[in-house]
């Protein structure tokens, strides 16, 4: 008797931020369902190229060198992706920046304000509005929908995070999208949802999970007494634009170890 497979064979992927952690996860994850995969990297040639290479090359996943921090190159990746593989059938939005020292209001310089919101939201204004377009356009089969997307956004959405309001702001914005988006497209076959992390081994938290009063604290609010593996978020994630998912559209997944942060 087989298993159960999450089947996206002949399927199309967009992963942002795709290089490391939670994105390098999920490019693998989509590369076991047999989808083909698009990801994006800023700098971090040879780890993107070394993904490549370990999900089956470039006939399979394609790296490319884009960074996102306006509508216009958001924009710019999907096409790309297209361009590369004909189409395009699910995205999962998780680049993201978080300035990982305290910042209270009152002294946030205006330029971290805008510099996070321009990767974390204005970036995504580019690349959801191109996929959208792309995705009601292209050829699909009977009972197929048109498309996914999956933000990754954060429990900081939803309960705060005193210190960093940039970073919160950006990441409850994509909360509000999913639940627009899905109002607007669920009826032409795009499903829209989220995947609200809590603390996760990463890059981008290394700098507080490396801090042992810091860590400490962190623990302490997780009954599984731990932080999550990138592959605990690229599971949700990757699951959501599959038919297992079917009926599932303007949610949001919170994945934080137990940790209730919100009602």
């Amino acid at each position: 008797m087989n298993g159960v497979r999450l089947n996206l064979e002949n399927k199309v992927a967009l992963v942002t931020g795709g290089s490391r952690g939670i994105g390098a996860a999920t490019v693998r994850l989509f590369r076991e369902t047999g989808a083909k995969v698009v990801f994006n990297y800023k700098s971090a040639k040879a780890a993107a190229d070394a993904l490549v290479a370990e999900v089956g090359g470039p006939e399979y996943c394609v790296a490319v060198e884009q960074e996102l921090s306006t509508p216009e190159q958001g924009r710019a990746l999907v096409a790309k992706t297209v361009e590369a593989f004909g189409r395009i059938d699910a995205m999962v939005v998780n680049h993201g920046v978080w300035p990982p020292v305290d910042a209270p209001i009152a002294e946030m310089a205006e330029t971290q304000w805008r510099s996070t919101l321009s990767i974390n939201l204005d970036s995504v204004f580019g690349l959801t509005q191109a996929a959208v377009a792309a995705m009601l356009r292209q050829d699909r089969g009977e009972g197929d929908r048109a498309g996914s997307i999956v933000y990754i956004a954060s429990t900081a959405a939803q309960r705060g995070e005193a210190n960093h309001a940039d970073y919160a702001a950006s990441k409850g914005a994509l909360i509000s999208l999913t639940k627009s988006l899905s109002s607007e497209l669920a009826g032409k076959g795009i499903y829209v949802n989220c995947v609200a992390p809590g603390w996760v081994e990463t890059d981008m938290s290394a700098p507080a999970l490396n801090d042992p009063p810091v860590r400490e604290r962190i623990f302490a609010t997780i009954p599984l007494g731990r932080v999550a593996k990138p592959l605990e978020i690229a599971g949700p994630a990757v699951f959501l634009c599959t038919p297992y998912a079917g009926f599932m559209s303007g949610e949001i997944v919170n994945v934080n170890g137990g940790a209730v942060l919100v009602g």
